[in-house]
């Protein structure tokens, strides 16, 4: 596993430079009145491109590791991995052309995702067979097609939530590479070593990519990483819980909540102000962070500085991480736990959004007074 892990970590390492190296003169930034926009120049959004690779080849390399002694603990027969990448074709596709035209709509990149969901379901198998409790999982047993769509939904809605939270250099990947890991571990916890070998390489494919992305943000992930970074973490996720009935479905749920609950409040809030909840805005949670107390704990010469290397926003997020990946890990097995934690965070998402448009940051988020 660490061999696969490090094989991952330095194609992708090599891999993005690469990419950024070939692709800068395709670089293309926002326009300079997008709202989401809080960089300063051109810089190449292809390093899903560099992530595929680094997490293709490593994968791809299993039997020659397993020819000189290493990996031999996995299956690779079990891992179907030709399958794998073509349940990704579709959306990454579509991820790769958005990166380089910044032209593809919002509703044909929806449609490529949820032809990679139905594949996911077509080709892997993936479902919800139960909801982790006993007096609703008898009557959601007997409507198997249930399951079969809300699998459907979660491969189809997980890559534009990551897409959503990656608005700042490290926020998406390092949310990727701790939820990869997450999985991870509770995949070795019941045994599944295919499904662990997995989420490693993509969790190492992931941290060679920060390497250039946080914090100096020399190249960012794009739609297409974004893409990347969803379907297959949706995957694991399902297949996880659906293998191994132990593991509660709210398992990574709780571990994905940050990203999820960003998406339906930012629909929520579109919605109530009569806007499309695919429109643009600056009003995400990350963003507001960046605006109401990044900048305001800064001299104004930092501040402008921060507009180039925005990368003292992502701390400031990693504590929405703390509270849901720490009892995640911690009661796995225990649904109404994990359900309770999943409502906690939403309130403590809502109150913290509150503060932040109000203007009232709270006391815990504030520098210390000189």
């Amino acid at each position: 596993m660490l061999s696969l892990a490090l094989l991952a970590f330095v194609l992708s390492l090599v891999a993005t430079l690469w990419v950024r190296r070939l692709f800068q003169r395709w670089a293309r930034g926002y326009d300079l009145d997008a709202p989401q926009r809080f960089h300063a120049g051109d810089t190449p959004r292809m390093g899903g491109m560099g992530m595929l690779l680094g997490w293709t080849l490593a994968l791809a390399a299993l039997p020659l590791l397993q020819g000189i002694g290493m990996a031999g603990n996995i299956d690779g027969t079990r891992l179907h991995f030709s399958l794998w990448l073509l349940m990704l074709l579709p959306a990454f596709a579509g991820g790769v052309v958005e990166d380089l035209t910044q032209r593809l709509r919002v509703s044909s990149r929806m449609l490529l995702t949820l032809i990679s969901g139905l594949l996911a379901w077509a080709l892997l198998g993936v479902s919800v067979p139960q909801l982790g409790f006993a007096w609703v999982d008898g009557l959601w047993g007997a409507w198997p097609g249930l399951g079969m769509a809300l699998a459907v939904l979660a491969v189809t809605g997980l890559p534009h939530a990551f897409n959503i939270i990656d608005g700042y250099n490290g926020l998406a990947g390092s949310v990727a590479l701790v939820v990869c890991l997450a999985l991870a571990h509770v995949a070795l916890q019941v045994g599944d070593r295919e499904l662990a070998a997995v989420a490693v390489t993509l969790a190492a494919a992931t941290a060679g990519f920060l390497v250039w992305n946080y914090p100096r943000g020399l190249i960012f992930a794009g739609d297409a990483g974004a893409y990347l970074w969803g379907l297959l973490i949706a995957v694991l996720s399902l297949l996880l819980v659906q293998r191994h009935p132990i593991v509660s479905p709210w398992f990574p749920m709780l571990l994905l909540i940050y990203p999820v609950w960003e998406t339906v409040f930012s629909i929520y809030r579109k919605l109530a102000r009569g806007d499309s909840p695919g429109m643009a805005d600056a009003l995400h949670l990350h963003q507001l962070v960046y605006r109401r107390l990044v900048r305001s704990v800064l001299h104004e010469d930092e501040a402008q500085s921060l507009l180039k290397r925005n990368n003292r926003t992502t701390p400031y997020l990693w504590g929405f991480m703390v509270l849901s990946v720490a009892p995640a890990l911690l009661f796995w097995r225990y649904s109404a736990v994990l359900l309770a934690f999943c409502v906690l965070f939403a309130v403590c998402y809502v109150w913290a959004y509150l503060s932040l448009i109000r203007f009232r940051v709270p006391r815990v988020l504030q520098p210390p007074r000189e």
